[in-house]
């Protein structure tokens, strides 16, 4: 019997999930135009509903990863009449397929700010408080916000003019490298920044506005997609300075960064109290575990989704979920543990800001693949284990993730790392020299198992796939049943 390829059936359910959640597809299935009494309404998969015939003005401000695909969906479903006055502003990485008149476009930056996350968030503003005008002059005005995952860098614009953009990027950079989770370092950006954390919202003020999210945070967290910039903002100024304490990020930010933060004038976050934001959810990560889910049980696997590990260090979630699909194939003959959500790779600094002390290439998808495949044991065969961005960017690599194997560190080319990095040749201390240095794409371009998408245009959160069989279901024709 010809053994099945295991590797080549979680690409397979990854591509196939990532498919099913297309942006596109989803504003189909989940927002319907209503037309009744002469007026049209957009009615929503919670049954929530927007009567847009009412509006003169509507003002649409589309950030983050999936901003061109929701723009252009929404865009082209939005029943409005002739009259109305349509403009708004598009930050993302990639611009719209169709440039539309009255639209702007800025190329924000990611994973760091840049020029155009500022100009981007000043032209925003600028927007905002014009339709919040108006509105103040009793002409019916609406704010739609698509906002996506990535928004937190592509649109930037510190509190204190006086940050520089570099001092920015040297701030985020000691965030996102700090090992905080999601939730802890959109608190500290939402009380940086003039735009995040309900801000927005406010300088919309009198408008109606509705947000609608295509969701890359857990569940029950909107308010820190994209560091929340229309919605209430639930955190506050001592949670903010204790998560700065906790990860003894006070040093490591430049002067400027840090004057803002000591500061005992630092304004706290408009409240739910200071605001009302309407929110509907487009897609999350949940949507994209159900559909790994249906099609690895299409394929004949038991299919389990267990999202426990989320936000834990890469190196306890490796461990868990090994144990977690050892456990289920005593049980079921071929299975597949399925896991959304991302995991922390802290990374050591040196000096000013997060400058890396080794500045390799990698991600933590490819990271975690790599330190699990050097825990994998000739007993877990036949195994493979997928992590991978559903964006389509991992880390500061080309690629989005990738795929391993008990047969990964036997089958990968000598020469990965140069002999002076390793005194012994096997592939094991290579990958644990990978491992030190941040080295993961390196390693796996090598390999050839590196997963290569390019940028999705989508994002919902990370995605592991594990699947692991007995030796009597690994025939092809098993896994086409």
């Amino acid at each position: 019997m010809e053994r099945v390829d295991l590797s080549d059936l979680a690409r397979t359910i990854f591509e196939r999930a990532l498919s099913s959640c297309n942006v596109e597809q989803a504003v189909a299935l989940k927002v319907r135009v209503i037309e009744q009494d002469g007026s049209s309404s957009l009615l929503f998969e919670d049954k929530s509903r927007l009567e847009l015939t009412r509006f003169r003005h509507v003002r649409v401000v589309a950030l983050g990863k999936a901003a061109p695909a929701m723009l252009e969906a929404f865009l082209s479903r939005l029943p409005l009449l002739p009259a109305c006055d349509l403009a708004g502003v598009l930050i993302s990485t990639l611009p719209p397929q169709l440039p539309r008149e009255n639209f702007e476009f800025f190329a924000g930056g990611h994973p760091m700010p840049n020029d155009a996350s500022f100009a981007g968030a000043r032209a925003v503003l600028r927007m905002l408080r014009t339709a919040s005008e108006l509105a103040s002059r009793g002409e019916d005005t609406l704010c739609l916000f698509l906002v996506s995952g990535g928004a937190s860098a592509m649109m930037e614009l510190p509190l204190d003019e006086e940050i520089t953009l570099a001092d920015t990027i040297l701030f985020n950079s000691a965030l996102v490298y700090s090992g905080a989770s999601i939730r802890e370092i959109n608190c500290v950006r939402k009380h940086f920044s003039a735009v995040k954390g309900g801000r927005l919202a406010i300088a919309a003020k009198g408008a109606e506005c509705l947000s609608i999210f295509i969701s890359d945070v857990p569940s029950g967290h909107l308010d820190t997609i994209g560091s929340g910039p229309t919605l209430p903002d639930t955190s506050t100024v001592d949670e903010c300075r204790e998560v700065i304490r906790k990860y003894n990020l006070l040093d490591r930010f430049p002067d400027s960064v840090r004057r803002l933060f000591v500061s005992l004038e630092l304004p706290e976050t408009p409240k739910p109290q200071d605001l009302t934001a309407r929110a509907v959810t487009l897609l999350d990560a949940s949507d994209l575990a159900e559909a790994a889910r249906q099609h690895a049980t299409q394929l004949g696997f038991h299919a389990v989704i267990d999202n426990t590990c989320d936000d834990w260090d890469y190196r306890a979630a490796s461990e868990y979920l090994l144990g977690r699909i050892r456990n289920l194939r005593r049980e079921h003959a071929r299975v597949c543990l399925i896991s959304v959500g991302e995991v922390a790779v802290p990374l050591p600094v040196s000096g000013l800001g997060s400058k890396l002390v080794d500045a390799r290439v990698g991600g933590r998808n490819q990271h975690l693949a790599l330190y699990t495949a050097t825990l994998l044991q000739s007993s877990d065969e036949p195994i493979a284990v997928l992590s991978v961005g559903s964006d389509g960017v991992d880390g500061n690599s080309v690629a989005a993730g990738a795929v391993v194997s008990g047969q990964t560190l036997r089958a990968v080319r000598v020469g990965v790392l140069s002999s002076d990095e390793a005194s012994d040749e096997s592939l094991y201390v290579k990958a644990q020299v990978a491992l030190r240095h941040f080295a993961s794409y390196s390693f796996f371009q090598d390999a050839g198992v590196a997963i290569m998408t390019g940028p999705t245009g989508n994002n919902l959160r990370d995605l592991r796939i594990l699947l692991a069989e007995s030796p009597c279901h690994m025939s092809r024709e098993t896994a086409s049943h």
